[in-house]
């Protein structure tokens, strides 16, 4: 019987392709499970409105991606944090905290897409990368200075 996978269903395919499956193995467990549809003719143009969907929403997001990789590229991020007498950092500057600072600015990036080896703890500049979605990338520079007090 021919099927539209609704799902991802390992080791029979990805959703929305078109599968030959055992009429047993439909009606007994895919169907029940809701894991697909029959392909019937209707069925078909259904899917072909679902993959036209899904690709404007793709298109969609790579947009995004590639806007916030322009603004996110070669932007200098100036993080202040209390020193000590010695120049140590009294807090590193982590993920996170750069995460903060861009979210401050107006800028949406998770602290996960940030990536650097170690948590910065020392005063100075920094080349930051960050990896954002379609496999694109971008650099920041972290400037990290004493904060002054009021």
């Amino acid at each position: 019987m021919k099927v539209i996978l609704l799902k991802d269903i390992p080791k029979l395919g990805k959703k929305h392709e078109v599968k030959e499956v055992a009429d047993g193995h439909v009606r007994n467990l895919l169907l029940p499970k809701g894991l697909v549809k029959e392909a019937t003719p209707e069925a078909l143009e259904w899917l072909d409105l679902q993959k036209s969907m899904q690709e404007a929403k793709d298109e969609d997001a790579l947009k995004q991606a590639q806007e916030l990789a322009s603004k996110l590229d070669d932007l200098e991020v100036v993080i202040s944090v209390k020193v000590g007498d010695e120049g140590q950092l009294f807090e590193s500057v982590s993920p996170q905290k750069i995460a903060e600072h861009l979210k401050g600015m107006g800028i949406e990036v998770k602290k996960s897409q940030i990536q650097i080896p170690s948590p910065i703890k020392e005063a100075g500049e920094f080349e930051v990368s960050v990896k954002l979605d379609h496999n694109l990338e971008a650099q920041l520079h972290i400037l990290v200075q004493e904060q002054k007090d009021l």
